[in-house]
């Protein structure tokens, strides 16, 4: 049975005095006034015929019936509780039985996905509210299968609760120590890369628990400098500087060694799994097995071009082998996302034939067939219904720019869910007789409604009217699809918007923002579009002031087959640093736009690809702005990199791309922004990217934004960010 965490965002849409064909204020896109509402605290219930949400305070968590619409009642009031009391709920988990919840509050983020805080266990039928652990804050609080247990982690240790005993609460392991020993949670370089936070996991008989440990002794450190700051103060860096130092292994550094354990409860004893795996390998995922002691365990070569499912008997330790995956380049980490694990069957996507695509295995891993036929490929699996026999997913069957919702049975059978061309997501029930599906596209923000499994409409459940009437007062852009075929003969998809008031007579300056990154898709027929998320708006914010904003998705990016997506293999930023200066070119071609007035942007590897395209050795921009940029791809993280550039000994002129390398042939203005607390792309990268300028001697101007990580956000940060690109391009676009 699924157990859902439900991470709560409470999205405040403030009023503001607007007028018909006013315009967009930047502080208006950064504190939120166009976000939208996109069922974020939403979550099927165990019993498969409700679903909960959290109210607008942020204090109580009400059912819905999926029938019809209704709710069925509070099923917590922070306000109601016994025992202890809350003020807020930061997200939340229904015990497997549905007779317990755990709610999680007073959350501290950690890196992108991880996070400490406390958690609170309220018994539903006695409504008492008891704090789970007086210990101290933990991470990844995991339900035993049976109800009974809570395992989670605190200091990189294991412990458990036992809740048919006063929540008497045991140590599972002891070695866990910071930079050194991690138990049941990943590792940072394994969370960012491999995109998952929990590494621990209960049997399905509820008697073992089993989890990955990392040994972290090998791999070198990172030293962030941390200074006071403002809006939070840091009080006790007043007067020196502070450090923040961990574990980050570099492209062609030491990883950390991971291993597999197993904990019998009733015996008290961890034992090591026997798992075949070499000590510079991967184990991206670990999960709970059908058979009453069994594990499920997923392991990757360094080059992380093959991958291996096997079946770990926490019992004795032994493993066999269940599926062993192996494609050219590298395995795409939307496979570890996607595989999903049944009583009689398991569904795993490859790109082995060119799409992404879903393939049906046997338990003891036998393939009995491809069960997706997408046009343009898989992106997400939902899940399988045991009793109709069929599986759900997400694909683009009709364009590359889109997704619907499709379904197969075991017949081979397949129906699309959804009807509306644009993006199309779904959120079933436990039973899959219901499902929740939302639905945008590039000029419409998400709705969403309650329908059956027959696609029946039930109720609608997110329309975002009030923002829909916000967006209405204002006089905006339109947005366009539109396509080109380079002077290497490649097609390429891109997004255009004009000024509302357009002049065909006149002659535009373009601001052009990317991502560009290996399967990213920027170009999208969604709400999700744009340079910043929320329909595009800052980018409608730079189109109301002259401008016309291109966003064109290179070679490297996703939605167009294996061989589109891979061919920047090995040679990260070469061919995506083409096809935008071949952007640039066609764009000069069109008779409203002024070629010698074109600017380019980009976030992380929107960055490193700003600062390659500057340099690409045709002067076809005239400024350009690079956030949070990595500069050399020795600087970056090991699973990353190695993954798209293998390491920098075997692959040295790979290496050698990138923009430290071409600063002698930088061409136009460049604005270069970074974050002195940034833990993924280390401000390493934009300082040596500074000196190679300096002996360059080109001129560049550059912005560091104090104790702020990759995103820079936090106070008044975001703001001013974006108000420095966007002036930088009003000044030297002119």
């Amino acid at each position: 049975m699924r157990v859902f965490w439900i991470i709560c965002t409470v999205v405040f849409m403030m009023n503001t005095n607007v007028y018909a064909g006013g315009k967009i204020e930047l502080k208006d896109i950064t504190s939120g006034q166009f976000a939208a509402d996109n069922l974020r605290a939403m979550a099927p219930l165990p019993d498969g015929d409700n679903f909960s949400q959290l109210n607008a305070d942020g204090d109580k968590i009400v059912s819905y019936s999926f029938k019809t619409g209704k709710p069925a009642g509070v099923v917590f009031d922070a306000k109601m509780a016994t025992g202890d009391s809350i003020s807020s709920i930061d997200a939340y988990q229904f015990s497997p039985d549905g007779k317990w919840i755990l709610i999680q509050t007073n959350s501290e983020r950690i890196y992108r996905r991880s996070f400490k805080a406390d958690s609170y266990l309220y018994q539903i039928a006695t409504r008492r509210l008891t704090l789970l652990s007086d210990k101290g804050k933990h991470q990844v609080p995991t339900w035993s299968p049976d109800s009974r247990w809570i395992a989670f982690v605190r200091d990189n240790n294991i412990f458990l609760v036992d809740l048919a005993n006063g929540l008497r609460e045991t140590q599972v392991t002891t070695d866990g120590c910071f930079n050194r020993i991690i138990n049941g949670i990943p590792d940072w370089v394994n969370e960012e890369e491999f995109s998952f936070n929990c590494a621990l996991t209960f049997t399905s008989d509820s008697r073992h628990i089993a989890w990955i440990r990392y040994d972290e002794t090998g791999v070198k450190t990172y030293t962030l400098q941390l200074f006071s700051g403002m809006n939070p103060v840091r009080d006790e860096y007043a007067d020196y500087p502070g450090e923040y130092s961990y574990k980050y292994p570099k492209a062609g550094q030491d990883n950390a060694v991971v291993t597999a354990w197993s904990y019998d409860i009733a015996a008290a004893k961890a034992a090591r799994i026997d798992l075949p795996l070499s000590d510079d390998g991967y184990i991206p995922r670990i999960f709970c097995g059908y058979d009453s002691d069994d594990v499920l365990l997923c392991t990757m070569n360094r080059h992380q071009d093959e991958l291996n499912v096997f079946k770990a008997d926490t019992k004795d330790g032994r493993c066999s082998l269940l599926i062993h995956e192996s494609v050219p380049r590298y395995i795409k980490e939307d496979v570890l996302a996607g595989i999903v694990f049944t009583k009689n069957f398991i569904f795993m996507p490859s790109d082995r034939d060119g799409m992404m695509q879903i393939y049906q295995y046997a338990t003891d891993g036998t393939l009995k067939a491809r069960v997706s036929d997408a046009r343009y490929g898989v992106s997400a699996v939902y899940g399988y219904d045991e009793k109709t026999q069929t599986i759900f997913y997400q694909a683009a069957g009709v364009s590359s720019l889109e997704r619907e919702v499709y379904a197969t049975d075991a017949k081979g059978r397949t129906r699309c869910l959804t009807t509306r061309p644009g993006w199309n997501t779904a959120r079933f029930s436990g039973n899959y007789k219901y499902y929740v599906s939302t639905w945008s596209d590039m000029h419409t923000p998400y709705e969403s409604q309650v329908c059956d499994i027959k696609g029946k409409v039930l109720r609608q459940v997110v329309d975002n009217s009030k923002l829909k009437a916000k967006l209405a007062a204002y006089d905006l852009p339109g947005k366009e699809m539109i396509s080109f075929t380079t002077s290497e003969g490649v097609q390429l998809n891109g997004v255009m918007i004009k000024p509302a008031d357009f002049d065909p007579a006149r002659k535009y300056p373009v601001i052009m923002y990317q991502y560009s990154g290996p399967g990213s898709q920027q170009v999208v027929n969604s709400w999700s579009i744009g340079s910043m998320g929320q329909g595009g708006m800052y980018d409608l914010y730079l189109a109301q002031r002259g401008y016309i904003i291109v966003c064109v998705d290179g070679r490297g990016t996703g939605g167009r087959g294996t061989e589109f997506e891979k061919c920047t293999y090995l040679r990260l930023g070469d061919l995506e640093s083409r096809d935008q200066v071949e952007t640039a070119i066609y764009l000069s071609s069109l008779p409203y736009i002024d070629g010698s007035r074109i600017g380019i942007w980009g976030w992380s590897y929107g960055g490193f690809n700003t600062l390659m395209s500057m340099s690409e050795g045709r002067p076809v921009f005239r400024a350009g702005v690079a956030v949070a940029p990595p500069t050399n791809w020795k600087f970056y993280d090991s699973i990353y990199t190695e993954r798209f550039m293998r390491t920098p000994e075997e692959n040295p002129e790979g290496y050698a791309l990138n923009p430290i390398v071409r600063a002698t042939q930088l061409s136009g203005d460049l604005l270069l922004c970074h974050g002195m607390a940034d833990d993924n792309v280390h401000p390493q990268n934009t300082f040596e990217y500074n000196e190679a300028l300096v002996q360059a001697d080109k001129d560049f101007k550059e912005l560091l934004y104090t104790n702020r990580n990759h995103s820079i956000y936090g106070g008044n940060t975001r703001y001013h960010l974006l108000r420095q690109i966007a002036q930088f391009f009003f000044d030297h676009l002119k």
